[in-house]
């Protein structure tokens, strides 16, 4: 498995061709966010965790994307900059994550650079 990776501040830049790529994102891990993945159809869709939230708004893309078939995870809000895909990549420690990216190997506490290097193979 060789994914290729896409670095994008919003996740609004992916396209259809982008399907089966890693997602690497600065945007908020909330609904809106999740449906711009969805239409994309990333293996795996990171974000920031925006803080997580009121009602944890900034994690319901995990549950959302999760149950349509696709694996999605977060990283901390003060560990990379929101809205900064590089930071995101370089900076950004895993903070929450669903099962389909479990089942990838993912979990909290890793570095998003070391997910996006285990993911490549």
């Amino acid at each position: 498995m060789n994914p290729p990776l896409r670095v994008v501040d919003s996740i609004t830049e992916l396209r259809g061709q982008d399907a089966g790529c890693i997602a690497v994102s600065g945007s908020h891990g909330g609904i809106s966010s999740a449906q711009y993945a969805l239409a994309a159809r990333p293996l795996i869709a990171v974000f920031n965790d925006a803080g997580v939230g009121k009602d944890a708004a900034g994690l319901a893309a995990l549950p959302f994307l999760q149950g349509r078939g696709i694996a999605a995870c977060t990283v901390a809000h003060d560990s990379a900059r929101i809205g900064e895909a590089r930071s995101t990549l370089h900076e950004g420690i895993v903070s929450h994550c669903n099962e389909r990216a479990r089942a990838l190997g993912v979990a909290p506490g890793q570095a998003c650079r070391a997910v996006v290097e285990l993911l490549r193979g």
